[in-house]
C-alpha cells in the first residue's frame, strides 16, 4: 500500500469491496485517449487499478470499523443511498450519517497510507 491514495481515489474504489465487476466499468485516467492509436500508457502510472483494487478490500477487512460504520459505507457507496435515507433507515441524525462516513473514509485512506 503507498501514500498516493485520496479519499476521491478510496470513495471511488469502494464500491469494489462488494461488487467484484465493478473494475470493468471503471476508466483509467492514465489510458491513452481512443482517438489516438500512437499513443502509449505512462508505464509510471500504468496498471494500477487492480493494486488499488486488492488494497481496498484488504483495507476493508484490517481497517477496525463498527458495523454500524461498514453498514453505512455498504448503504452509501454500494446502494447509493442518500444520507438521509440512511439516517431514516439506521434510526440517526442524518449529521451521525456524515460523521460514520467521514471518518470511515478516512480511517481506511489512513490504512492504505499507512499499510
Amino acid at each position: 500500500m503507498s501514500g498516493g491514495y485520496t479519499r476521491e481515489l478510496v470513495e471511488q474504489l469502494l464500491p469494489a469491496v462488494w461488487d467484484s465487476g465493478y473494475a470493468y466499468g471503471m476508466a483509467n485516467p492514465y489510458a491513452p485517449d481512443p482517438d489516438m492509436p500512437t499513443a502509449t500508457v505512462d508505464p509510471a502510472h500504468g496498471n494500477t487499478l487492480y493494486a488499488h483494487l486488492a488494497d481496498i478490500r484488504t483495507a476493508w477487512r484490517h481497517t477496525p470499523l463498527a458495523e454500524s460504520e461498514r453498514r453505512a459505507l455498504f448503504l452509501r457507496y454500494t446502494l447509493d443511498w442518500p444520507q438521509k435515507r440512511i439516517a431514516r433507515h439506521e434510526g440517526v441524525a442524518e449529521s451521525t450519517v456524515s460523521e460514520r462516513l467521514t471518518g470511515t473514509v478516512g480511517r481506511l485512506v489512513d490504512q492504505l497510507r499507512c499499510g
